[in-house]
C-alpha cells in the first residue's frame, strides 16, 4: 500500500515506530518547483520527518516543521495536521548557484546562525492562546540528525529517523524510546534499555537504497523478523493545500494600504502564486479598494507564504 503511515510498538511497549512511504503527495509538492538536487534531498526528508512526529500527536491542529537557514537555503517548511494532510516548500536566496555536493551546514547553517522550529498550532484556539513553539540552534550534518538533537533537548526522547528521498518516493523510518515505566513482570530499566539498544542496532543496518526501494511491510519484516511487535492500521497520507483566496486578501491588508497601492501603481494588479501548490491568485484595483473598505475581513496569521 503505497501512500501511507504504519505503526508498530515492540510487544514490551518499550519502543515505537513508525515507517511513511510518499509517492503522490510527495510529487505533488515537486510539481511547481524546480529546486537543485540537495534542496530537493533536504525538502523531501523534512517532510517524512515531519509526517512521522505528527502522527504521535494527541491534539486537533497542526504542526509546523521549520528550518530558518542563513546560506543559500532561507527556508524549509512542512506543514502537516492529525489526518496527515501534508504541504511543504522551500525558499532560497536570490541569484544562488547549489552545486550538486553541497552540505548541509553549507545549505542552511553557513554562519551558524540556522534555525530548527517546531510549532503546534491547534484548530480551536482560546482568546489569546499563542501556538507552542520549541526553538533550538541547528545542529547536525543532516536533517535525522537536526530533529534527533532536537527531540533530546526540548521532548528529553531518544529519537532515531532514518530519511531519504528521489523524485519520485520521500520515505522514512522513526524509532523512539518510550518512557519507563516500572512494575511490569519481567519489564525492568535495564531490560527497556537493552531493547532500545537493539532497536537501534537493527535500525542502523538500514540502507538508503534499501529504505528507498522497499514497501512498508517488508521492510519492517527485514529489519525486525526477531522482535515480537504490536502493529496498527496503517494511516493514509495525502497532500492537501489549504492556501485560500480569503488568506491572500488577509495578507494583502497585512501589507498596509500604502505598499499595495504602490505595488499596484507599478504592476496594474497583483499576480500571487502559493508557494506551496502554485494555485493562482489575481487581485486588480477594483478588488484590493475592496479589501480595505471590507471591515469584516479577519486579519489573522496563518501560514500560506504566497510570492
Amino acid at each position: 500500500m503505497t501512500d501511507t503511515l504504519s505503526k508498530f510498538m515492540f510487544d514490551d511497549a518499550t519502543v515505537r515506530g513508525e515507517l511513511v512511504e510518499m509517492h503522490t503527495p510527495w510529487q505533488e509538492i515537486l510539481k511547481h518547483h524546480h529546486y537543485p538536487l540537495p534542496v530537493r534531498n533536504l525538502l523531501g526528508e523534512l517532510t517524512s520527518a515531519a509526517a512521522l512526529l505528527c502522527a504521535n500527536l494527541k491534539f486537533d491542529g497542526t504542526m509546523i516543521m521549520q528550518i530558518h537557514g542563513d546560506g543559500p537555503v532561507k527556508l524549509l517548511v512542512v506543514e502537516c495536521n492529525q489526518q496527515l494532510h501534508i504541504r511543504s516548500m522551500a525558499k532560497m536566496a536570490d541569484d544562488v548557484i547549489i552545486g550538486a555536493t553541497s552540505s548541509v551546514s553549507e545549505l542552511i547553517n553557513a554562519h551558524g546562525k540556522g534555525r530548527f522550529i517546531i510549532t503546534l498550532d491547534p484548530n480551536d484556539k482560546s482568546d489569546g492562546q499563542q501556538p507552542y513553539q520549541g526553538i533550538v540552534p541547528i545542529e547536525g550534518e543532516s536533517v535525522a540528525e537536526i530533529i534527533q538533537n532536537y527531540m533530546r533537548q526540548s521532548e528529553q526522547l531518544d529519537t532515531r529517523l532514518y530519511l531519504a528521498c528521489d523524485d519520485q518516493v520521500s520515505r522514512g523510518m522513526l524509532l523512539q524510546r518510550l518512557p519507563f515505566i516500572g512494575g511490569t513482570a519481567g519489564h525492568d530499566e535495564q531490560s527497556a534499555m537493552e531493547s532500545w539498544e537493539r532497536a537501534v542496532i537493527l535500525g542502523s543496518t538500514l540502507k538508503t537504497e534499501e529504505l528507498l526501494n522497499t514497501d512498508n511491510a517488508t521492510l519492517m519484516y527485514r529489519l525486525f523478523w526477531e522482535e515480537t511487535l504490536r502493529l496498527f492500521d496503517p494511516q493514509k497520507i495525502v497532500f492537501q493545500c489549504t492556501c485560500s483566496r480569503d488568506k491572500v486578501s488577509n495578507m494583502l491588508v497585512m501589507l498596509g494600504k500604502e505598499e499595495v497601492h504602490d505595488a499596484l501603481s507599478t504592476l496594474g494588479k497583483l499576480d500571487i502564486n502559493c508557494e506551496f501548490c502554485g494555485k493562482p491568485y489575481s487581485f486588480d484595483v477594483v478588488d484590493c479598494a475592496a479589501l480595505f473598505l471590507a471591515p469584516e475581513i479577519k486579519i489573522h496569521p496563518d501560514h500560506d507564504l504566497p510570492h
